[in-house]
């Protein structure tokens, strides 16, 4: 017997997967034309750690009865990043001022299920003018590390004049 033996991966290859989730392998079979089905002999070895973004494989090799070694046989899993972080507003919303006071933005935190705290990372943008009687907004963008934006979060900030006038005599 001369003959190596076959593998056929089971499922597809390549797999892509979210980072954090469960990666169950599909795995394969191996056939031998003098020994049968020797998928029981096959041997897995695994790099995949779901845990980080990256590019793994998962490579099956079967030996038959007769020392034959089938061609190995690789799938790739790519562990990927896809969820958007998450903006939440500190402080209220929407904020009312009192026309030439000063504004103070209360600011907002940015989480992210691979990054973990990335409020430092948040982009604020104002158009506040407290000298100005308006509605203005400041907005609050952010992006992680593979590139994944968070939706926009806007507060409303009213810029309002309720001082009520004096008349000197």
């Amino acid at each position: 017997d001369t003959t190596v033996p076959v593998i056929t991966l089971l499922g597809e290859d390549p797999v892509t997967i979210e980072v954090g989730d469960t990666y169950l392998d599909a795995g394969a079979t191996a056939t031998d034309t003098y020994d049968g089905d020797i998928t029981s002999s096959i041997v897995t070895v695994s790099t995949v750690n779901t845990s980080i973004v990256g590019v793994y494989s998962v490579s099956y090799n079967v030996t038959d009865a007769n020392g034959n070694p089938a061609a190995e046989v690789t799938r790739t899993v790519n562990v990927v990043d896809t969820t958007v972080p998450v903006i939440t507003l500190l402080g209220e919303d929407p904020v009312t001022i009192e026309v030439g006071d000063t504004y103070l933005d209360a600011g907002a935190t940015a989480t992210d299920t691979y990054d973990g705290d990335i409020t430092s990372s948040i982009v604020t943008v104002s158009t506040v003018n407290t000298s100005i009687v308006g509605v203005y907004s400041v907005s609050y963008n952010v992006t992680d590390a593979n590139g994944n934006p968070a939706a926009e979060v806007t507060r409303t900030v009213n810029v309002v004049d309720t001082t009520v006038p004096v008349i000197t005599l």
